[in-house]
């Protein structure tokens, strides 16, 4: 029987980020083909490293007191050094303790890493965590027997570092919503085709503050929904969008409830969509999945993953003439949601992207 370790994560069922979601949909995916899997799951406080099992998922529970970045290297290093006991193929999300992974390497552990984006190059991070990050990219690309980009750019990126042929591109999925509940929409007061809707972190190199300025430079009888977690009183940024903003947008916070986002994706005219950084982003592939209209950032990451019928600003007055010039063009926006729709079923679905996945563990496993 074919056994994987999945490291990198904070768990199952996914709580959190894109990751997290990754790791359920390919470790219940590869259980249902008779694998062995286990996930390693960040819990907070105190105690010994316990187990149980998940819809047939192994998963090793490892608490861990610290919050925060602080907490996530502290489960990493429990994680790793706890996998040293452990046999089979392992495959760990993201690079940002990849130094740690040297302990395996060093074992002779076969350790796979996804290598998701350029970490260090996020306007967020000062010098320290910049620096971290660079190392460890640096040190994951040595470290991992093999490596996984989620872009073709990003797999160009790493080829300046590594042999190409130790690198594979596979793409992040996401779930094809068809159809998605109304009624879920009118707690928010907005109804379907009236407003649009952006699903990011609130952070600079989202373009939201240029996004939302965009919208807000006139009255456009029209709602822009904002999910995010909003920190006014701790950070300076989230209060300059928020006092960017027109009272026709809506902050109702960030909402995890999965059919809630469907309906808004799915009932919105336009998701913008701002990230300048990045491989393939799970909240536009998500979009994209429910056959949204995108605007997004002009970069090379978006480009490839939306395509040629998306629509592009470079800056907030490009973006405020695209809004100005698409949101009452119907015949536009139909375009612009069918080319989503095929852009998506052509690169994008779980079927695909999961199986890509299992044809490089296999020929891995079957190489161990």
């Amino acid at each position: 029987m074919n056994k994987l370790l999945i490291l990198g994560t904070r768990g199952v069922p996914a709580q959190h980020g894109g990751f997290e979601s990754f790791a359920e949909k390919l470790s219940l995916f590869l259980v249902e083909k008779g694998w062995d899997v286990t996930v390693y799951c960040q819990e907070v406080g105190w105690g010994a490293v316990s187990e149980s099992v998940w819809q047939g998922v192994r998963r090793i529970h490892i608490p861990v007191r610290q919050s925060g970045a602080v907490g996530t290297i502290v489960f990493d290093w429990r994680a790793t050094c706890h996998a040293l006991s452990q046999n089979g193929l392992f495959l760990t999300l993201g690079y940002n303790t990849a130094i740690f992974n040297l302990l395996q390497r060093l074992k002779g552990q076969t350790n796979i890493i996804n290598m998701d984006g350029i970490e260090w190059r996020r306007d967020k991070w000062g010098m320290l965590a910049k620096s971290w990050f660079w190392l460890n990219e640096r040190a994951g690309c040595w470290i991992g027997n093999h490596l996984v980009a989620d872009h073709p750019r990003i797999r160009e990126h790493l080829a300046t570092r590594v042999s190409a042929e130790k690198i594979t591109m596979i793409p992040y999925g996401a779930e094809n919503v068809s159809d998605a509940d109304a009624s879920l929409l009118l707690p928010y007061g907005i109804e379907p085709g009236r407003f649009s809707v952006i699903i990011a972190r609130p952070e600079p190199e989202n373009s939201l503050l240029e996004m939302v300025r965009a919208f807000s430079l006139v009255r456009r009888g029209h709602k822009l929904v904002v999910l995010g977690n909003f920190r006014p009183e701790s950070n300076l940024y989230h209060r300059e969008v928020l006092a960017a903003a027109s009272d026709e947008v809506i902050f109702p916070g960030a909402i995890y409830d999965a059919p809630i986002v469907h309906a808004l994706r799915f009932y919105s005219r336009f998701y913008l969509h701002g990230h300048r950084v990045g491989g393939t982003n799970p909240s536009l592939v998500e979009a994209m999945g429910a056959g949204c209209a995108v605007i997004a950032h002009d970069n090379p990451f978006n480009r490839w993953v939306a395509g040629v019928d998306a629509a592009y600003f470079v800056d907030e007055p490009a973006c405020a003439e695209l809004l100005e010039s698409l949101l009452t063009d119907d015949a536009a926006i139909a375009r612009m949601k069918a080319a989503s729709s095929a852009r998506f079923a052509e690169r994008f679905t779980w079927d695909q992207v999961l199986r890509e996945y299992e044809d490089m563990l296999v020929a891995w496993s079957d190489r161990r």
